[in-house]
């Protein structure tokens, strides 16, 4: 690489903030334009388009990125199920990255985001699962402390090959 080079000046989110219903459409095309067989067990997106938010996909479950006034990126996150022995957990249920901005930390200040959110709601630990072939979320998940927790092999069918089901999770705090 010649001497001069320098990497390009590349903007970071400048706001993770609590979703808006206003956010809706922009989320919407996110995740369309977004969709892989990578990370999705959905087919892929077909007009006309579910609406982004429903009843069970409520505004207050995501935070979202935003660089440069635009949306970059979104998580997803939940508590792990309705028990009450089991409110200490939050799960991440989504995590998408506007293709223009993978690399430059969105996915990792979301994540960072949610622990810090996480742990407000009195969540001691978090959880997610991740497609065994996606490789990129896996070492991100890995690098920020995640730990395979269970493997549910051959889980689905995704163009024709098995694909396995990784449950990974980690602490919110010392134990």
């Amino acid at each position: 690489m010649p001497e001069s080079y320098t990497e390009p000046s590349v903007p970071a989110p400048s706001l993770i903030r609590p979703a808006r219903r206003s956010d809706a459409e922009a989320l919407g095309a996110l995740t369309r334009e977004a969709w892989s067989p990578l990370h999705s067990v959905q087919p892929r997106p077909v007009p006309p388009h579910e609406p982004f938010f429903d009843e069970r996909h409520e505004p207050a479950h995501y935070l979202v990125a935003e660089a440069d006034g635009q949306v970059v990126g979104f998580i997803r996150l939940v508590p792990a199920t309705p028990l009450a022995c089991n409110r200490h957990v939050r799960q991440i249920q989504g995590l998408e990255v506007a293709e223009a901005a993978r690399g430059r930390g969105v996915g990792r200040a979301l994540l960072h985001a949610a622990y810090d959110a996480s742990r407000r709601q009195g969540a001691t630990r978090i959880t997610l699962r991740v497609l065994g072939h996606n490789a990129p979320a896996r070492a991100l998940y890995e690098a920020e402390g995640f730990a395979v927790e269970g493997v549910l092999p051959g889980e689905f069918l995704l163009d024709g090959a098995f694909v396995d089901d990784v449950l990974m999770g980690r602490a919110l705090i010392d134990r």
